[in-house]
C-alpha cells in the first residue's frame, strides 16, 4: 500500500460566485442582511417558497433532496464564499431541496424584491448574474448525470474527483482529500449504502487508486477515477461538491 506522508500545497477552491466582478459583487453584499445562525439550524425546508439568495461569508451549510421512502441524499456542499438558492419572479415557486448549517455560520440573506431592483439597475450585474443561474444549473445536471448513466462504482469516483477539487491539496499524483466525510455520508450522494460504499471504497485501496490517511481519503490515481466515471472533463467551476 502506498504512503501519503508527503508535505501538501493547496489546491484552489473555486467559489461560485468567482464569475462576478467585485464591484457587482460588492453590490450585491451591500443588499443582504447578515445573520448569525447555530449550527444544524434550517434556512428552508422542502415546499418553502423560493424568494431569497443566501451568500455564505462563514461556515458550510448542506443541501439535500428527501426522497418518497424518507432517505435524504446530499446535493451539495457550499462553504464560504458560495451563493446558492431561487428566485421565483415570473411564477410562484417553492424549494425543491432543503438546506440547513453544519456549523455555526455567518449568512447573508438576500431578498428577491432587493435583488430585482439591483438586477434592473445595473445592466452588467444581470448578465453575471445569468451566467450564476447558468452555472449552478450545469453543477445539477452534471451530478445528475453521474448519478443516473455511470452506476454506483462511476458515481462513486465522480464523487471523489468532486471533493479533489473542493477539499484537495495535492503533491504530485496524490492529492489529500483535507475533509472527512463518513462512509454513509458518501452514500448519501449517490444514493447507495455505507455498506456498497465500503465495498466500492475496499476494491479502490486494494486497485491503490486511493489510501487513507488519518480517517482522510488520499487519491493516487485520478487518471483511473476519471475512466471510471467517463469524465467529461468538466471545469473546476462545475465539478466541485
Amino acid at each position: 500500500m502506498r504512503t501519503s506522508s508527503v508535505n501538501y500545497s493547496n489546491i484552489n477552491c473555486y467559489h461560485n460566485t468567482a464569475g462576478f466582478s467585485a464591484y457587482n459583487l460588492d453590490a450585491i453584499k451591500d443588499i443582504m442582511y447578515m445573520y448569525t445562525i447555530k449550527k444544524d439550524h434550517y434556512l428552508f425546508l422542502e415546499d418553502d417558497t423560493a424568494d431569497k439568495l443566501f451568500f455564505i461569508r462563514e461556515g458550510n451549510v448542506k443541501l439535500t433532496k428527501t426522497t418518497a421512502d424518507g432517505k435524504e441524499h446530499i446535493l451539495s456542499l457550499f462553504g464560504k464564499g458560495d451563493m446558492f438558492g431561487e428566485l421565483s419572479s415570473f411564477q410562484d415557486l417553492a424549494h425543491s431541496y432543503s438546506a440547513y448549517t453544519l456549523e455555526n455560520s455567518q449568512i447573508g440573506i438576500i431578498q428577491q424584491r432587493d435583488m430585482e431592483i439591483l438586477l434592473w439597475q445595473h445592466g452588467d450585474l444581470a448578465i453575471e448574474f445569468m451566467h450564476w443561474n447558468t452555472l449552478m444549473d450545469r453543477i445539477t445536471k452534471s451530478k445528475l448525470r453521474d448519478l443516473t448513466f455511470h452506476g454506483k462504482s462511476g458515481a462513486l469516483a465522480s464523487t471523489l474527483i468532486r471533493m479533489c477539487n473542493s477539499y484537495g491539496k495535492t503533491d504530485g499524483k496524490s492529492i489529500f482529500i483535507q475533509k472527512r466525510i463518513k462512509n454513509g455520508e458518501l452514500g448519501d450522494f449517490i444514493g447507495a449504502t455505507r455498506e456498497s460504499v465500503n465495498r466500492l471504497l475496499s476494491d479502490l485501496k486494494k486497485r491503490e487508486i486511493i489510501s487513507q490517511q488519518d480517517g482522510c481519503i488520499v487519491v493516487h490515481e485520478v487518471s483511473a477515477l476519471k475512466e471510471m466515471c467517463y469524465c467529461e472533463e468538466c471545469s473546476v467551476e462545475v465539478c466541485r461538491m
